[in-house]
């Protein structure tokens, strides 16, 4: 029997059976079963594409996976249907598949950003819709403060939008959505740390003082208009 036409393992075992099993072909078997495995589904063919051009991790990739979370909030054509599961599950699956962290942070960020403008569009929606945006925020605001830090000033601007986005929304959310966005800003307006030896970016630390004096020009704009 060849290796191609061997067949899968009858006893269920999980991985680790699985594993050894698949040890024992060769690469043409192996290159079948990834072969058929594309064509089973769009979201192999995703994943797959997505895994081989890993290093890119952005481009057509990223807009693919962009396009799976836009799609819930204002797909093409009719109305968002909101299945909020499929659409976090397009942010793991990406950066399974990639690895990107800058990648995984934009698709956050696109979530929160299309959560935040359905509701200011259709008004208040329920509190799974709330708890899944603010969950998301809260996971993007974990990587800015961490792995993701260098690129905090990218994003700075479009998190003080979505903050303005959701003023007067009820729920909470927005006092939420203030609280995370006015956490980073302060927290950024911080001077950096360094270690003996190690040499702070000069252009970073203009980036964040920047980003600070936008946020603080909305904060003041917004309280005038309150007055």
């Amino acid at each position: 029997m060849s290796d191609a036409t061997k067949p899968y393992p009858k006893t269920p075992g999980g991985w680790s059976a699985v594993r050894q099993h698949l040890g024992t072909w060769g690469k043409p078997a192996l290159l079948a079963l990834v072969k058929d495995l594309y064509d089973t589904a769009a979201e192999n063919r995703d994943f797959i594409q997505a895994r081989c051009q890993a290093e890119a991790g952005g481009g057509d990739v990223l807009e693919k996976y962009r396009r799976k979370i836009v799609e819930q909030f204002f797909p093409t054509r009719g109305e968002g249907k909101l299945k909020l599961g499929e659409a976090r599950k397009a942010i793991r699956d990406y950066r399974k598949a990639t690895g990107n962290l800058p990648g995984t942070v934009e698709l956050l960020m696109t979530y929160v950003e299309n959560g935040a403008k359905f509701t200011h569009e259709y008004g208040d929606i329920d509190e799974r819709f709330y708890n899944s945006v603010e969950s998301a925020l809260d996971e993007l605001a974990a990587l800015l403060r961490g792995e993701a830090r260098n690129i905090y000033p990218k994003f700075s601007d479009r998190l003080a939008s979505v903050e303005q986005m959701t003023d007067g929304i009820g729920w909470g959310f927005h006092d939420f959505v203030a609280d995370v966005v006015g956490r980073l800003e302060e927290e950024f307006a911080e001077p950096v740390a360094t270690k003996p030896g190690q040499v702070t970016s000069v252009a970073a630390n203009t980036e964040m003082a920047a980003a600070k004096l936008r946020w603080e020009k909305i904060k003041a704009a917004k309280t005038a208009t309150q007055k």
